[in-house]
């Protein structure tokens, strides 16, 4: 997708060879022009896996998400980070490392959210290490749905969350593959 390769490339901040901060207009400050035209390439792209629900996780990928479940008219589930009390304890859980935040949480999704009769599309901001996608697959097994897909705003594909999520036989869609953050340089693929 040509505008978030531009907005990556005019606004993105690359931190270091593994780390790329997009804060400032995808996942802190949200440009809701982007957002909603990431929406429709994420709905266009992924129409024919007749999701019933969009599962993402608390909370980057809630704005893409939103956009994408918008367009395609179907329920959006997140994955929280902490439990809330009114489920009485009904959730699948999985505990996921964050390579961004560099910490170790748990997702909590409540089980009346997720049916075995649900098509699961997965939309995320960013992959680096795959831990959170993976325990949002996790869930959505766990949860007898079907995963009808993965989108990814962003791949980093020098990582090994790309290769994880690819090897699980479903389509996976990302609008902007980096290769290489390398000496301060944003490569797209």
């Amino acid at each position: 997708m040509e505008l978030l390769k531009r907005r990556i490339a005019e606004d993105g901040r690359v931190l270091s060879d593994q780390d790329l901060n997009v804060d400032s207009f995808l996942n802190h400050g949200v440009d809701p022009e982007l957002v909603a035209a990431m929406g429709r390439e994420f709905a266009g792209r992924f129409r024919s896996v007749s999701a019933t629900r969009i599962l993402t996780i608390e909370s980057s990928g809630i704005a893409i998400a939103y956009a994408t479940a918008l367009e395609l008219g179907v329920p959006l589930v997140y994955a929280r980070r902490r439990k809330t009390l009114p489920h009485g304890g009904e959730y699948f859980t999985e505990r996921v490392p964050s390579f961004t935040k560099g910490i170790v949480s748990d997702l909590y999704v409540a089980k009346h959210l997720l049916t075995p009769e649900d098509r699961i599309l997965i939309i995320d901001d960013m992959i680096a290490g795959g831990d959170a996608v993976m325990g949002a697959v996790r869930i959505v097994e766990r949860s007898g749905a079907t995963l009808a897909g993965i989108g990814i705003a962003i791949e980093k594909m020098f990582q090994p969350g790309s290769d994880r999520i690819r090897s699980l036989g479903v389509q996976v869609e990302s609008l902007a593959r980096i290769t290489s953050l390398a000496d301060g340089k944003v490569e797209f693929m």
